[in-house]
């Protein structure tokens, strides 16, 4: 399997030092394109929005893909999920970049 490669949405590129996620609103230096409705769930062609590693990480950590296709199918249902809350006050105020993957094993 091959390792995916943080890219700037815009341009397909590596990121510039003004890349900024969507979710928490920090910027970073690089972003990576998550589906609004995953994959698995018909969102393949679908909208992405740009998320740091670390909240992209975490989006999946904490939340199903069904509950992602079902509730949190916009960027401010991400930002009002009730189970996001206590890591974005977290990322908000850390210089964090990466984070190890913390996808739980299915």
């Amino acid at each position: 399997m091959s390792r995916r490669r943080f890219e700037n949405v815009a341009t397909n590129s590596v990121a510039s030092p003004e890349s900024q996620c969507e979710l928490c609103e920090r910027h970073v230096r690089f972003v990576s394109r998550h589906h609004l409705i995953p994959r698995e769930e018909g969102g393949r062609h679908g909208p992405t929005v740009a998320l740091c590693q670390p909240c992209h990480s975490t989006v999946h950590l904490l939340l199903t893909n069904r509950e992602l296709a079902k509730k949190y199918f916009s960027v401010e249902a991400l930002r009002e999920a009730e189970e996001l809350q206590k890591y974005l006050h977290w990322v908000r105020r850390s210089r964090i970049e990466h984070i190890s993957n913390r996808r739980r094993r299915r």
